[in-house]
């Protein structure tokens, strides 16, 4: 009985003379973090542009990227939508209200419009636009080469 107790006496004290570890592995931390990485530098540049827009050609210099800016497209058949997001047809002014375009820090709208749309369907945007106080607009089309 005598060295029973002894022997966990011992036991106590050398788990109470060990220091607790300190040290933390980073290199699990570092990998997850480097996957991530990836992944966003990825899924980044999918992420700009949600509706396919078949672009007009231009020799425009592109304009820096804003955190504030909306995107409107319309698309092929017409459909308007706000980023992502459809509009319903005649709710565009409406949905405007939502972007807050008039007074300070308006934010930059870009417009993509197909290429192969009516140039009338797309001033009627326009329109709604300016109405709506969105006077900071962008038209949006892809690189070209040669001049026209």
């Amino acid at each position: 009985m005598a060295m029973g107790a002894q022997a966990s006496s011992r036991r106590r004290g050398r788990s109470s003379r060990r220091a607790a570890m300190a040290e933390i592995n980073v290199t699990p931390l570092v990998d997850v973090m480097l996957v991530l990485l990836i992944i966003f530098m990825v899924t980044a540049p999918l992420l700009a542009s949600g509706v396919p827009v078949e672009l007009p050609e231009s020799r425009a210099n592109a304009l820096d990227q804003q955190p504030d800016q909306v995107t409107i497209s319309i698309d092929r058949q017409g459909f308007i939508y706000i980023d992502d997001g459809l509009v319903e047809q005649g709710q565009l002014p409406l949905a405007l209200e939502s972007v807050r375009c008039g007074g300070e820090g308006a934010p930059l709208i870009t417009l993509r419009a197909d290429r192969a749309l009516d140039y009338g369907r797309v001033m009627a945007v326009m329109g709604e636009l300016n109405r709506a106080g969105c006077n900071r607009i962008s038209l949006v089309t892809s690189g070209s080469v040669e001049a026209p």
